[in-house]
């Protein structure tokens, strides 16, 4: 009785003034002071130990770990293998799978659920799987919450989820067990901060990823775009005007609702998906700055333009790790990861730059050495 109390006495604090607009970082905090939410990272030894035994977190043992303690480098029959000095989980996505491991712990009882996959990996989303925890279908771009019943745990994965999302999931009485990464958290205060200041949101990223959808979902007025191009495109219709049915038909599907760029683009900050290329989303930022101090003048640029740092230090090291690597020229690279990745799309991306043969593989069962063959993705398809 105590726990539905103080859930029904959290949430009621958000719905007290239907006249006041939704805020979502206020929704937040207040969902974080009910009882039917968590976000503890337990550090369970127990649920860490069947992670290493189910071959999803770091080994200690193995190739994998000789090499790490030999210079990132293995050498056999004239052949010489190199290891990124920065690889695997981020510290972000390792703490996400443990929570869902300890939350299967914690609810033995309870039919679990995932709003999406934990993280872009199908090994580590297969042994979720075989745990009994359950993936919320999605159908023609939405997803169905219709079999969640109250008492039931959902998982928020660790590139978050629409509040919107978790606003109905409360609303159904489930427990909410959050596994989102603080980088990503850090990205929505930006956005926050944007709204505070009455900016747009700039978010590099892709629209349809889960991560821009959760952030987007926290802004009131936001344009995500996703390189440089279109950047470029956004910058001169600041400067120069252009046609503004073009601009709502190219960005239909990547802004927020009645966006007006004649008028929502006088004052904007900058925010990123944590997995995008570092070096593009500053360049993005500097290609905003310069057009506000254009456009308003250098001594005006801080009425118009905001960025803080949200790039995710993991997601920086491993594509500076790519970068030490394509420098040595290796006749072959092979990327590891999910094809539905970003951060893996991004490290293959870098690697074709450079010109190098480089094949993105989600499994070793890829690779086929009877047949001499590698089905493999590329970074654009």
């Amino acid at each position: 009785a105590s726990r539905g109390t103080k859930a029904r006495r959290s949430l009621s604090i958000v719905a007290a003034a239907p006249n006041l607009p939704f805020d979502p970082r206020e929704y937040r905090r207040e969902l974080g002071k009910s009882s039917q939410y968590s976000r503890k990272f337990l550090n369970d030894e127990e649920a860490a130990s069947k992670m290493t035994n189910d071959g999803i977190s770091y080994s200690k043992t193995g190739l994998v770990a000789e090499m790490k303690a030999n210079g990132f480098t293995y050498e056999r029959d004239g052949l010489t293998f190199k290891l990124a000095d920065a690889y695997g989980f981020c510290w972000g996505v390792e703490r996400a799978v443990q929570m869902a491991y300890e939350a299967r712990k914690q609810f033995p009882e309870s039919k679990l659920w995932i709003t999406n996959e934990i993280i872009h990996n199908p090994t580590v989303n297969e042994r979720l799987s075989e745990m009994g925890v359950n993936f919320i279908e999605e159908t023609s771009g939405e997803k169905d919450f219709s079999g969640v019943n109250a008492g039931e745990v959902v998982i928020l994965p660790a590139f978050g989820a629409s509040v919107h999302e978790m606003k109905f999931l409360a609303d159904k009485g489930a427990n909410i067990v959050d596994t989102t990464c603080p980088w990503v958290s850090k990205v929505w205060n930006a956005v926050d901060t944007h709204k505070r200041k009455e900016f747009t949101s700039i978010i590099h990223g892709k629209y349809s990823h889960e991560e821009t959808v959760a952030t987007a979902s926290f802004a009131t007025t936001y344009l995500v775009v996703k390189d440089m191009k279109e950047a470029n495109y956004v910058r001169d219709y600041i400067l120069n005007g252009g046609n503004k049915a073009e601009f709502l038909e190219k960005f239909k599907h990547a802004m927020s609702e009645n966006f007006d760029p004649d008028t929502d683009l006088d004052g904007v900050g900058i925010a990123n998906q944590t997995t995008m290329l570092k070096g593009e989303t500053e360049a993005l930022g500097k290609l905003f700055q310069q057009t506000m101090m254009e456009k308003f003048g250098v001594e005006n640029v801080d009425k118009h333009f905001i960025v803080m740092d949200t790039i995710c230090d993991a997601t920086q090291e491993r594509q500076d790790a790519m970068y030490k690597l394509v420098d040595d020229k290796p006749d072959i690279m092979l990327v590891v990861g999910g094809f539905n990745s970003s951060n893996t799309s991004h490290l293959q991306e870098i690697s074709e730059d450079k010109k190098i043969p480089s094949y993105w593989v989600d499994t070793a069962e890829r690779l086929d050495p009877a047949s001499n063959t590698i089905t493999h993705k590329l970074a654009h398809g």
